[in-house]
């Protein structure tokens, strides 16, 4: 019975050192990232991914990194490697967490930083398929806010492209809101950005 206990204790704490492990980790990654140390705060994402197989959030934040530094990118070479090092992981990221509504809106980033990029090039290959990522991904989650916000957001922006009337997605953007309001994530490492983005998308609502 003793060596029953003592086992028990051995194992117990070794679950108890891998969550800690695992958190700690998360929780330096992104404190590097908010320092804006982003390539430290990336490589330790990929520590982070390559002790944890089987979870897909570190997988998800090398993905947005990516995406992130691919908005201002004018150079193309620069611009490939960055989202194709983004698409890989959320490749990964995809097979651990089938139908995820959160890596489906990743996705449309993704394909949204190739179009932002050069629309004339880009526009015909990604456009439709950014709207059905974010169809999918409302399909699946209608009370996620990043997906409501997304959704719209690249509705009103095609819409202005077009030459057509975004304020019909206004009201979505502002319902959005709300949602990031009252959105509380899986755990603290999970997604649960976009707000800001948000209240920035729907002020030309309001003007």
């Amino acid at each position: 019975m003793k060596n029953l206990l003592i086992l028990l204790v051995i194992l117990l704490t070794g679950i108890t050192d891998a969550q800690t492990n695992f958190e700690k980790g998360m929780d330096k990654a992104f404190q590097l990232w908010n320092a804006d140390k982003t390539e430290e705060a990336q490589n330790l994402f990929e520590r982070i991914a390559n002790a944890e197989k089987k979870n897909w959030l570190p997988h998800y934040y090398i993905a947005q990194i990516n995406s992130l530094k691919s908005w201002n990118e004018k150079d193309e070479t620069v611009l490939k490697a960055q989202l194709d090092k983004a698409q890989e992981h959320l490749n990964i990221a995809m097979a651990l967490s089938p139908n995820n509504p959160e890596l489906l809106v990743m996705q449309g980033q993704i394909y949204t930083n190739w179009v932002a990029f050069d629309g004339r090039t880009y526009g015909m290959k990604y456009a439709a398929k950014v709207s059905e990522l974010y169809a999918k991904a409302y399909a699946l989650a209608p009370k996620n806010p990043r997906v409501v916000m997304c959704k719209a957001d690249w509705a009103m922006g095609s819409a202005r492209y077009f030459g057509q009337d975004p304020t019909p997605f206004c009201k979505e953007l502002e319902g959005s809101i709300d949602l990031f309001d009252s959105f509380e994530p899986e755990s603290k490492y999970h997604p649960n950005w976009g707000k800001n983005r948000a209240q920035e998308a729907v002020k030309p609502c309001k003007e």
